[in-house]
Protein backbone atom coordinates (compact mmCIF):
# COMPACT_ATOMS: atom_id res chain seq x y z
CA UNK A 1 0.00 0.00 0.00
CA UNK A 2 1.21 3.50 -1.54
CA UNK A 3 1.02 6.18 1.32
CA UNK A 4 0.74 9.69 -0.41
CA UNK A 5 -1.13 12.48 0.85
CA UNK A 6 -0.29 14.46 -2.89
CA UNK A 7 -3.91 13.66 -3.93
CA UNK A 8 -5.37 16.11 -1.24
CA UNK A 9 -3.57 18.84 -2.52
CA UNK A 10 -6.35 21.52 -3.51
CA UNK A 11 -9.00 20.35 -1.64
CA UNK A 12 -11.91 21.64 0.86
CA UNK A 13 -11.24 20.03 4.02
CA UNK A 14 -13.67 21.18 6.82
CA UNK A 15 -12.58 20.64 10.89
CA UNK A 16 -14.61 21.31 14.16
CA UNK A 17 -13.45 22.34 17.11
CA UNK A 18 -10.11 23.84 15.50
CA UNK A 19 -9.16 26.66 17.75
CA UNK A 20 -6.59 24.56 19.90
CA UNK A 21 -5.30 21.14 20.96
CA UNK A 22 -5.98 18.53 18.27
CA UNK A 23 -7.56 20.55 16.05
CA UNK A 24 -5.32 23.00 16.25
CA UNK A 25 -2.56 19.98 15.19
CA UNK A 26 -5.17 19.05 12.55
CA UNK A 27 -5.55 22.07 10.59
CA UNK A 28 -1.83 22.81 10.61
CA UNK A 29 -1.10 19.12 9.46
CA UNK A 30 -3.42 19.72 6.66
CA UNK A 31 -2.83 23.22 5.35
CA UNK A 32 1.04 21.99 5.51
CA UNK A 33 -0.14 19.36 2.82
CA UNK A 34 -1.63 21.68 0.67
CA UNK A 35 -4.89 21.49 1.73
CA UNK A 36 -7.68 24.28 1.82
CA UNK A 37 -8.78 24.05 5.44
CA UNK A 38 -12.34 25.52 7.02
CA UNK A 39 -11.82 25.88 10.77
CA UNK A 40 -14.38 26.01 12.51
CA UNK A 41 -14.26 27.40 16.64
CA UNK A 42 -16.46 29.42 18.97
CA UNK A 43 -12.92 31.08 19.00
CA UNK A 44 -12.27 32.02 16.03
CA UNK A 45 -10.04 34.37 16.49
CA UNK A 46 -7.33 31.56 17.71
CA UNK A 47 -8.07 30.38 14.10
CA UNK A 48 -7.56 33.40 12.45
CA UNK A 49 -4.15 33.67 14.58
CA UNK A 50 -3.14 29.94 13.46
CA UNK A 51 -4.03 31.15 9.68
CA UNK A 52 -1.22 34.42 9.89
CA UNK A 53 1.29 31.68 11.20
CA UNK A 54 0.57 28.86 8.29
CA UNK A 55 0.16 31.78 5.67
CA UNK A 56 3.83 30.55 4.06
CA UNK A 57 2.53 26.96 3.78
CA UNK A 58 1.50 24.94 0.98
CA UNK A 59 -2.74 25.49 1.34
CA UNK A 60 -4.86 27.95 2.95
CA UNK A 61 -6.45 27.89 6.30
CA UNK A 62 -9.63 30.14 6.60
CA UNK A 63 -11.33 30.33 10.09
CA UNK A 64 -15.40 30.50 10.80
CA UNK A 65 -17.35 31.43 13.91
CA UNK A 66 -19.87 28.76 14.98
CA UNK A 67 -21.99 27.54 17.80
CA UNK A 68 -22.12 23.50 17.72
CA UNK A 69 -24.39 23.42 20.35
CA UNK A 70 -26.55 25.35 17.27
CA UNK A 71 -27.90 23.35 14.70
CA UNK A 72 -29.26 25.93 12.77
CA UNK A 73 -26.03 27.98 12.87
CA UNK A 74 -24.13 24.70 11.74
CA UNK A 75 -26.31 24.37 8.96
CA UNK A 76 -25.73 27.82 7.92
CA UNK A 77 -22.11 27.10 7.97
CA UNK A 78 -21.66 24.83 5.76
CA UNK A 79 -24.47 26.58 3.11
CA UNK A 80 -21.63 29.28 3.43
CA UNK A 81 -18.92 26.98 2.55
CA UNK A 82 -20.45 25.32 -0.15
CA UNK A 83 -21.32 29.17 -2.00
CA UNK A 84 -17.41 30.19 -1.32
CA UNK A 85 -15.33 27.12 -2.00
CA UNK A 86 -15.04 23.82 -4.05
CA UNK A 87 -17.13 20.75 -2.96
CA UNK A 88 -15.78 19.56 0.68
CA UNK A 89 -13.54 16.39 0.32
CA UNK A 90 -13.01 15.94 4.00
CA UNK A 91 -14.53 16.60 7.36
CA UNK A 92 -12.87 16.17 10.77
CA UNK A 93 -15.64 16.35 13.41
CA UNK A 94 -13.42 16.98 16.25
CA UNK A 95 -15.72 19.70 18.50
CA UNK A 96 -16.53 17.79 21.89
CA UNK A 97 -16.60 18.83 25.36
CA UNK A 98 -15.22 16.34 28.19
CA UNK A 99 -16.10 18.46 31.45
CA UNK A 100 -15.43 16.91 35.30
CA UNK A 101 -18.87 15.96 37.06
CA UNK A 102 -21.46 13.47 38.19
CA UNK A 103 -24.12 11.51 37.41
CA UNK A 104 -25.38 11.38 40.97
CA UNK A 105 -25.23 15.29 41.06
CA UNK A 106 -24.86 16.76 38.08
CA UNK A 107 -27.78 18.52 36.23
CA UNK A 108 -29.49 18.29 33.43
CA UNK A 109 -28.42 21.18 31.44
CA UNK A 110 -24.80 19.89 31.97
CA UNK A 111 -25.78 16.59 30.26
CA UNK A 112 -27.39 18.24 27.03
CA UNK A 113 -24.50 20.43 25.93
CA UNK A 114 -22.14 17.00 26.10
CA UNK A 115 -24.98 15.46 24.31
CA UNK A 116 -25.60 18.69 21.83
CA UNK A 117 -22.09 19.25 21.45
CA UNK A 118 -20.23 15.71 21.11
CA UNK A 119 -22.90 13.70 19.59
CA UNK A 120 -25.43 16.04 17.75
CA UNK A 121 -23.01 18.20 16.73
CA UNK A 122 -21.43 15.64 14.81
CA UNK A 123 -24.50 14.42 13.17
CA UNK A 124 -25.49 17.51 11.78
CA UNK A 125 -21.80 18.55 10.46
CA UNK A 126 -21.66 15.05 9.03
CA UNK A 127 -25.06 15.33 7.17
CA UNK A 128 -24.19 18.29 5.45
CA UNK A 129 -21.03 17.40 4.80
CA UNK A 130 -21.95 14.28 2.94
CA UNK A 131 -25.29 16.57 1.27
CA UNK A 132 -22.56 18.49 -0.48
CA UNK A 133 -19.97 15.44 -1.53
CA UNK A 134 -22.66 13.76 -3.12
CA UNK A 135 -24.21 16.80 -5.30
CA UNK A 136 -20.77 16.88 -6.06
CA UNK A 137 -19.72 13.44 -6.84
CA UNK A 138 -17.09 13.21 -4.39
CA UNK A 139 -15.85 10.13 -2.48
CA UNK A 140 -14.83 11.95 0.68
CA UNK A 141 -14.00 11.15 3.95
CA UNK A 142 -15.48 11.83 7.01
CA UNK A 143 -13.54 11.33 10.14
CA UNK A 144 -14.64 11.42 13.67
CA UNK A 145 -12.38 11.96 16.39
CA UNK A 146 -13.97 9.03 18.96
CA UNK A 147 -11.98 7.94 22.44
CA UNK A 148 -11.14 4.96 24.05
CA UNK A 149 -13.97 5.85 26.13
CA UNK A 150 -16.06 5.45 23.49
CA UNK A 151 -15.16 1.25 23.60
CA UNK A 152 -14.31 0.97 27.26
CA UNK A 153 -15.53 2.92 30.42
CA UNK A 154 -12.07 4.04 32.25
CA UNK A 155 -12.62 3.90 36.10
CA UNK A 156 -12.39 7.47 36.02
CA UNK A 157 -16.01 8.08 37.34
CA UNK A 158 -15.80 12.02 36.95
CA UNK A 159 -16.15 11.91 33.66
CA UNK A 160 -20.13 11.20 34.07
CA UNK A 161 -21.90 11.12 30.29
CA UNK A 162 -18.89 11.73 28.99
CA UNK A 163 -18.94 8.08 27.88
CA UNK A 164 -22.17 7.56 26.73
CA UNK A 165 -21.73 10.17 24.29
CA UNK A 166 -18.42 8.80 22.59
CA UNK A 167 -20.23 5.20 22.77
CA UNK A 168 -22.56 7.11 21.06
CA UNK A 169 -19.97 8.14 18.37
CA UNK A 170 -18.89 4.61 18.06
CA UNK A 171 -22.61 3.13 17.11
CA UNK A 172 -23.21 6.25 14.76
CA UNK A 173 -19.83 5.80 12.44
CA UNK A 174 -21.26 2.05 12.08
CA UNK A 175 -25.03 2.91 11.37
CA UNK A 176 -23.26 5.39 8.95
CA UNK A 177 -20.82 3.56 7.52
CA UNK A 178 -23.79 0.94 7.00
CA UNK A 179 -25.96 3.43 5.20
CA UNK A 180 -23.11 4.42 2.53
CA UNK A 181 -22.45 0.82 1.27
CA UNK A 182 -26.06 0.36 0.89
CA UNK A 183 -26.40 3.43 -1.28
CA UNK A 184 -23.33 2.14 -2.96
CA UNK A 185 -21.76 5.24 -1.57
CA UNK A 186 -17.56 4.98 -1.76
CA UNK A 187 -17.66 8.00 1.08
CA UNK A 188 -15.42 6.42 3.72
CA UNK A 189 -15.98 6.27 7.52
CA UNK A 190 -13.08 6.63 10.20
CA UNK A 191 -13.01 6.80 13.90
CA UNK A 192 -9.93 8.00 15.79
CA UNK A 193 -10.01 6.78 18.97
CA UNK A 194 -7.30 8.16 21.33
CA UNK A 195 -6.38 7.82 24.68
CA UNK A 196 -5.32 10.83 27.28
CA UNK A 197 -4.67 13.48 25.08
CA UNK A 198 -2.36 16.60 26.95
CA UNK A 199 -4.71 19.82 25.79
CA UNK A 200 -6.23 22.41 27.64
CA UNK A 201 -8.88 20.16 29.26
CA UNK A 202 -6.85 17.57 29.61
CA UNK A 203 -4.33 19.80 32.05
CA UNK A 204 -7.69 21.52 33.63
CA UNK A 205 -8.80 18.01 34.82
CA UNK A 206 -5.31 17.17 35.50
CA UNK A 207 -5.59 20.06 38.06
CA UNK A 208 -9.19 19.03 39.44
CA UNK A 209 -8.58 15.37 39.70
CA UNK A 210 -5.91 13.87 41.57
CA UNK A 211 -5.53 10.82 39.98
CA UNK A 212 -4.59 12.13 36.83
CA UNK A 213 -1.76 13.43 37.94
CA UNK A 214 -0.01 9.82 36.97
CA UNK A 215 -1.96 9.51 33.54
CA UNK A 216 0.68 9.17 30.83
CA UNK A 217 -0.83 11.38 27.69
CA UNK A 218 -0.87 11.61 23.93
CA UNK A 219 0.79 15.16 22.36
CA UNK A 220 -2.15 16.54 19.60
CA UNK A 221 0.33 16.01 17.22
CA UNK A 222 -0.18 11.84 17.71
CA UNK A 223 -3.85 12.36 17.08
CA UNK A 224 -3.28 14.78 13.82
CA UNK A 225 -0.90 12.49 12.61
CA UNK A 226 -2.94 9.52 12.38
CA UNK A 227 -5.35 11.64 10.62
CA UNK A 228 -2.26 12.02 7.98
CA UNK A 229 -2.09 8.52 8.11
CA UNK A 230 -5.76 8.12 7.27
CA UNK A 231 -5.74 10.65 4.31
CA UNK A 232 -2.55 9.02 2.90
CA UNK A 233 -4.21 5.78 2.16
CA UNK A 234 -5.49 4.78 -1.60
CA UNK A 235 -9.47 5.37 -2.03
CA UNK A 236 -10.15 1.54 -1.94
CA UNK A 237 -8.66 1.13 1.40
CA UNK A 238 -11.25 2.54 4.94
CA UNK A 239 -9.28 2.98 8.08
CA UNK A 240 -12.22 2.55 9.67
CA UNK A 241 -11.36 2.15 13.39
CA UNK A 242 -7.83 3.32 14.82
CA UNK A 243 -6.98 3.26 18.20
CA UNK A 244 -4.09 5.13 19.67
CA UNK A 245 -2.95 5.23 23.33
CA UNK A 246 0.14 7.03 25.17
CA UNK A 247 2.57 3.65 26.56
CA UNK A 248 1.99 3.03 30.10
CA UNK A 249 -1.57 3.71 29.48
CA UNK A 250 -3.33 1.86 32.14
CA UNK A 251 -7.35 1.32 30.76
Amino acid sequence: MVLSMERRRGKVAVVTGASAGIGAKIIEMMVKNGMIVIGIARRSELVEKHAEKLANQPGKLHAMKVDMTDDGAIVKAFEEIERKFDPIHVLVNNAGIFPTGSLLNGTTEFWRKVIDTNVLALCTATREAIRIMKKNGVDGDIININSIAGHKVPLLPFLNIYPASKFAVTAICESLRQELVEEGSKIRVTSISPGAVGTEGFEVMKNDVEKMESIPSLDPEDVADSIEYVLSTPPHVQVYELTIKPVGEKF
